[in-house]
């Protein structure tokens, strides 16, 4: 049994894959089918809808952008705050 490796798709492809997937459904596909036709699980789609149902390609891409900015910000305060508490302890003299 080989493994499929695993495929990171673009907030753009996420928001036209769950089109395609409303449209397959609505034509009257049995989800099995239009799972297959995405190449996506189950848990995957629903995962999708949870946080991309109901948005245009340019807000999942602005979503996207705003997560990544605000992870690389977080960073910054964390490696902020243990400079500051290193300081501190060298100001105090107890190394």
């Amino acid at each position: 049994m080989s493994e499929k490796r695993r495929k990171r798709h673009s907030p753009e492809q996420i928001v036209r894959k769950l089109r395609d997937a409303d449209t397959m459904l609505s034509a009257g596909k049995d989800m099995a089918a239009v799972l297959q036709a995405l190449e996506v699980s189950e848990s995957t789609l629903d995962r999708w809808r949870k946080q991309y149902g109901g948005m245009k390609s340019e807000e999942a891409v602005r979503l996207k952008k705003l997560e990544d900015e605000n992870r690389r910000l977080k960073q910054l305060v964390a490696e902020l705050s243990l400079d500051n508490q290193a300081l501190k302890i060298v100001a105090e003299g107890n190394f």
